[in-house]
């Protein structure tokens, strides 16, 4: 059996970036143990993996970065929070003379939102809330030190992303989301100050990765406007004629255009996984994209790059037997085939190791199919144990992706199931709002139903079987403790929402109306919100539980753990609490991690073990 330092040394690179000569990628990799930005010498075909170089060496993760798209210019844009606050600041970092300058000094607090940086390298364009917690701004931010300035300030709440200047410099074009399934595409005149929404303002959509045509005649956009799935749509913006330019019947996760707005490279979500494909729009031909095993592509980000000269594509990619990797795809040169720009360490383990995903189904109280992910251990004395591990969201979706505590858990000896409850993305919209405000409890349901069918398979214990959540899924431990107690001997919730009111109540302003949208309003239905908090039923709630918390969570307040477990100590009930005080919406620091991760897996061996000695 392997330690569990070892899987929490499994390292990643994520979110590649072209220089704007092609000769290097920048990315973000975790393999000091805190997120930083590192960049590696592209080489030619077939020349072996570089050393990659470190460039940033804060004790705080980066969040997001850009190589400049000057020609010359080798300096890069990074964001980077503190203490896991998510209010990020923006620093540009020169590897030639390993400067680097905070672009946002002296507004702390405030969330900056990376946009485009102009095609000269003078200036960035991003969104903030300084003026208002729950109000965003477009700034443009001039790179020689000046301060930046104000372009426009929305009045109404919702994250500004995305923010572009169109080809004649006269507009800008970005997204609104102020609900999580209702966005506005937004372009901004830049002479007047004044914006007029591009989405029809009585049909509600996503809107993501929005871009305009080289020619400036087009908007690119991932959408699911009038449809069930993400299409690739494209807004005439002379007549406001929209028609789709790739309407796959999966969901089209990322795309990217070329320079020359000759080929979009686009990857879909087909069943979790995902296929990358290119399309020539001149000759109106979609290519198959490389060979690649099945797997995810950019688990932590939206980035498709483009090389310079459009020959080559870089992206991150994983498996469930392999970490995320930076990869480079020289489909002019290359045909199907990859080069990996990076060989991140798996922690000495051997990758035979790991085990695949295996894609299943169960019945709910519906008779809908719920799919799941499925990871089995190798061997081991069955009945087995299993922990069920919920994915947060809940506009989420469990993935064939490197989960290094599945991986750990099935070494220790427990079976793994990680279902897609209605509410998942990667289903259709239909799908996805079957847990919409009155319907909340029917996901939780279907989480019920992944136990009483887990019971129904000799290979497992049905006497021991965990929940495991963060973020949303630490509130579907809660839920699942509290409305089906009989079903489950022990839970862990990470970040978790214990009393919707409260939670709405203190979450960051940025975030209130995004959320009521999913889960109901607070003024006008604090009642539901009630009935479905977990809080409320603390009495139901027998199963021994572990409750983990950042103590800088700007999403789910400490206060959500800290109530949850004093009411549960009140009566006398199993509850433990540990708390990051360095730590914001989940366990981000590798120091960190060495001691939740070991604390879980203790946790659980006791628990299953006596509530094996009872069954017995």
């Amino acid at each position: 059996m392997y330690s569990i330092d070892r899987y929490l040394n499994v390292k990643q690179a994520y979110m590649p970036s072209f220089s704007s000569d092609g000769r290097w990628l920048a990315f973000i990799s975790d393999l000091t143990g805190v997120p930083q930005a590192w960049r590696a010498p592209l080489g030619a075909p077939g020349s072996s993996v570089p050393m990659p170089e470190q460039l940033t060496f804060a004790e705080d993760r980066v969040l997001w970065l850009r190589c400049s798209p000057a020609p010359g210019d080798q300096r890069i844009l990074f964001a980077r929070d503190r203490g896991g606050d998510e209010n990020a600041h923006l620093y540009q970092v020169d590897p030639a003379a390993g400067i680097e300058t905070c672009l946002t000094a002296g507004h702390d607090g405030v969330m900056h939102i990376p946009g485009q940086w102009s095609a000269d390298g003078r200036t960035l364009l991003f969104a903030a809330n300084r003026d208002h917690p729950a109000h965003f701004g477009l700034y443009r931010q001039p790179l020689d030190g000046a301060a930046a300035g104000l372009l426009w300030q929305s009045d109404e709440p919702g994250f500004l992303d995305g923010a572009m200047t169109h080809p004649t410099a006269e507009r800008m074009l970005f997204t609104r989301a102020g609900r999580s399934a209702a966005h506005d595409l937004l372009e901004l005149d830049l002479t007047t100050g004044r914006a007029r929404r591009l989405s029809p303002a009585d049909r509600a959509a996503r809107y993501q990765y929005a871009t305009y045509s080289p020619d400036g005649c087009y908007v690119y956009v991932v959408t699911d406007l009038d449809s069930d799935r993400t299409n690739l749509m494209r807004l005439d913006l002379a007549n406001g004629l929209w028609d789709t330019v790739i309407g796959p019947l999966y969901d089209l996760e990322y795309f990217t255009l070329s320079a020359d707005g000759r080929y979009i490279a686009f990857s879909l979500n087909q069943d979790g996984y995902s296929r990358l494909e290119l399309l020539d729009l001149a000759r109106g031909i979609a290519r198959p994209g490389p060979t690649l095993p099945d797997g995810v592509l950019g688990v932590y980000d939206e980035r498709l790059a483009f090389s310079p000269d459009t020959s080559a594509l870089a992206f991150s990619y994983t498996t469930p037997r392999s970490s995320s990797n930076v990869y480079v795809w020289d489909w002019a040169a290359m045909g199907q085939g990859v080069r990996a720009l990076t060989h991140m360490t798996h922690g000495g383990i051997p990758t035979e190791a790991f085990v695949d995903a295996e894609l299943v189904g169960y019945p709910t109280f519906d008779n809908r199919p719920i799919p799941a992910w499925l990871y089995r251990p190798r061997a081991g004395q069955e009945p087995t144990p299993v922990v069920v591990i919920v994915h947060g969201g809940p506009e989420w979706q469990a993935r064939p992706w490197f989960d290094f505590l599945a991986q750990y858990l099935v070494n220790r000896g427990y079976a793994v199931l990680a279902p897609n409850v209605r509410g998942s993305t990667g289903y259709g919209n239909a799908y996805s709002h079957l847990d919409d405000v009155e319907k909340r409890l029917d996901s939780v349901a279907d989480l019920a139903h992944a136990a009483h069918w887990l019971r129904t398979q000799p290979e497992f214990d049905g006497g021991r079987i965990a929940v495991l959540g963060g973020s949303y899924g630490g509130y579907m431990v809660l839920a699942a403790l509290a409305f089906h107690p009989e079903l489950w001997a022990a839970g862990v919730d990470i970040v978790g929402i214990a009393n919707f009111v409260t939670f709405l109540e203190n979450t960051s302003e940025y975030r209130r109306q995004h959320r009521e949208s999913e889960y109901g309003r607070l003024v006008e239905e604090r009642a539901l919100l009630e009935r479905v908090s977990p809080i409320n039923y603390v009495e139901r709630m027998t199963a021994p539980l572990l409750v983990i918390h950042g103590a800088n969570d700007p999403r789910v307040p400490l206060s959500e753990a800290e109530q949850l477990v004093a009411r549960l100590a009140a009566l006398g009930r199993p509850a433990e609490l540990l708390v990051f005080d360095d730590e914001g919406h989940g366990v981000k620091l590798l120091k960190n991690k060495r001691v939740a991760y070991p604390a879980i897996a203790h946790f659980l061996d006791r628990v299953l073990e006596q509530s094996a000695e009872r069954e017995s």
